[in-house]
């Protein structure tokens, strides 16, 4: 179990400290608006009200001791700004930040965050990477090109086998798992053979799996 504050309880300091504490993990809650800070009290391990532009505010938090450190304040740039730079000289070392300019991302580039945030224009991406291939329930970056992707089995491959579901791509494109029903088959052979309703988990490079995208429409 991982340990998160979150600075800033808005919609989406809210929504990533909800979803860390259904994932298991311990989450301390920080926002300067007492209404906020009452919301979450009950649904977050522990939430408190702080200025978090006062760094002896932040010092008393003992945020060093977390393994991240998330800087989710919304429009106000300069308390967001503020706060990384006491965290950073408070020697937190893992700070994620929430950016929602350009500006704000290349300040922070230069603060030497652990990594920058933009919400909006993930999300946009994501988005229409899913409405461009319907099929694909969900998928995760790797890096260096490759994604691990779910489908879903259609008529289309019904009766189909791995092998020639993957055929050229086969040595770029590896099927990780296959769910049908509560039953789950991991790293299936060539022979084995898809059914309709089979959730498909797909490891390759982005080339390689979008070439395979006219078999699943």
């Amino acid at each position: 179990m991982g340990q998160f504050a979150v600075i800033g309880l808005g919609r989406f300091g809210s929504a990533a400290s909800l979803e860390l504490m259904k994932l298991g993990h311990s989450v301390l809650g920080v926002d300067t608006d007492g209404k906020t800070v009452d919301k979450y009290v009950d649904e977050l391990t522990h939430a408190v009200i702080a200025d978090v532009t006062d760094k002896h505010a932040l010092e008393e938090l003992d945020l060093g001791n977390y393994d991240v450190v998330l800087v989710a304040i919304g429009s106000d740039l300069q308390a967001s700004l503020l706060c990384v730079v006491h965290l950073k000289g408070l020697g937190v070392k893992n700070i994620w930040v929430k950016a929602t300019s350009h500006s704000q991302h290349l300040i922070l580039s230069k603060l030497g965050v652990t990594r920058i945030v933009h919400p909006e224009e993930e999300m946009g991406i994501r988005v229409a990477q899913l409405l461009s291939y319907p099929m694909v329930n969900d998928y995760i970056s790797m890096g260096n090109g490759e994604f691990v992707v779910e489908i879903d089995v259609g008529e289309q491959l019904h009766e189909v086998s791995v092998g020639s579901f993957l055929q050229s791509s086969a040595s770029t494109v590896h099927v990780l798992l296959v769910k049908r029903k509560s039953e789950i088959t991991v790293h299936p052979g060539p022979e084995f053979v898809l059914n309709t309703k089979d959730i498909v988990v797909l490891l390759g490079q982005l080339a390689a799996l979008k070439a395979l995208a006219p078999k699943l429409a």
